[in-house]
């Protein structure tokens, strides 16, 4: 029997051509199930790169050889936050490099109170004092000033961090102390801005004022008990804490040193 449509119905759809997909977008596809597949390419990629760059950064201004020798003192640091973390199970990213900027480490849940933040903080200083001694050691073995350089360099880095203010270690580290010796941090930074601008120091103070702030006036969105910390946790971690900070300015004055003095030229005798 033949159906007949209604004039008023429309003709049937035609069924349209299979689209072609592009060959670049096979490519693409390709890409994201290998690195699906295997994660440590996106490590790489993250880590490796950012080093990469910052080493390249630095090779521009300071040679690379102090460039590698000085990223690589900013990893062994920044490998310090990441085996601590680990330590307490705590979830966290690969390091990033940032030029001028040293690298951050993101967390990706919080530390369940001060002690455990305050360690994670100090381990990136512990592992930077132990590097900056590997150059004092390579130093002594070679003569080559250039490892002395790189120490004086590690030392400076890791007491700088130590600064007891936010975002920087010594301000995780100081909050297991006494968050009140943050404001000491802030006036001490501000203080090295008046003098000397800097703008590294600007941006850690811009960052680190509101959670001073929000800490000192109770308004932080951290139960009380996050610093409620016995007595003998607050004095091993200020122990350590200023312990470790005499210890890398000691490192910083033993291993600072002038530049060779270029040898005057003296006229001839004739």
């Amino acid at each position: 029997m033949d159906e007949t449509l209604p004039a008023s119905a429309p003709p049937p759809a035609r069924s349209s051509p299979p689209k072609r997909r592009s060959p670049l977008a096979g490519i693409g596809a390709a890409l994201l199930a290998v690195l699906a597949k295997f994660k440590f390419l996106l490590v790489f990629l993250k880590t490796g790169g950012t080093m990469l760059l910052t080493m390249w950064v630095y090779g521009l201004l300071f040679g690379w050889k102090y460039a590698v020798g000085f990223v690589l003192l900013i990893f062994i640091h920044e490998c310090g936050h990441l085996v601590l973390a680990r330590w307490f199970g705590l979830k966290v990213g690969a390091p990033v490099f940032i030029p001028f900027m040293g690298a951050i480490i993101a967390l990706k849940e919080a530390p369940r109170d001060a002690w455990m933040e305050a360690w994670v903080g100090i381990g990136g200083p512990l592992f930077g004092a132990v590097g900056a001694l590997l150059c004092v050691a390579i130093y002594a073995v070679t003569g080559d000033r250039l490892y002395l350089a790189l120490a004086y360099s590690g030392f400076w880095l890791n007491l700088f961090n130590l600064a007891p203010i936010p975002p920087l270690d010594g301000g995780r580290i100081t909050g297991a102390i006494s968050p009140w010796l943050w404001i000491g941090g802030v006036a001490v930074l501000a203080g090295m801005l008046f003098i000397h601008f800097n703008f590294v120091i600007l941006i850690v103070v811009i960052a680190g004022i509101p959670r001073v702030w929000r800490t000192l006036t109770n308004r932080a969105q951290r139960p009380a008990s996050y610093f409620a910390l016995s007595p003998a946790r607050r004095w091993t971690m200020g122990v350590l804490y200023f312990g470790l900070a005499a210890f890398l300015a000691a490192g910083m004055k033993e291993t600072y040193f002038q530049p060779r003095p270029r040898p005057v030229p003296t006229q001839a005798a004739f």
